[in-house]
């Protein structure tokens, strides 16, 4: 199978051709977005992180109750 993903099977079908350029260039394109998504999440978790220290600094003793 991995011989397939690296193109040493199928020949010089250029329909085989196609399709595995097709497929890496699928497997960059999904890559890349994981890498996207990784650093967006890494982001969010920060920012999270600072958001809790603020909830924390809130003191309940004075709060006022919500208006309904």
């Amino acid at each position: 199978m991995a011989k397939a993903l690296l193109g040493y099977v199928g020949g010089s079908d250029p329909r085989v051709l196609s399709e595995m350029r097709r497929l890496q260039q699928r497997v960059q394109d999904l890559e890349s977005e994981l890498v996207r998504m990784q650093a967006e999440n890494d982001a969010l978790t920060a920012a999270v992180r600072h958001g809790d220290s603020l909830l924390d600094s809130i003191d309940v003793s004075k709060a006022e109750p919500a208006l309904a």
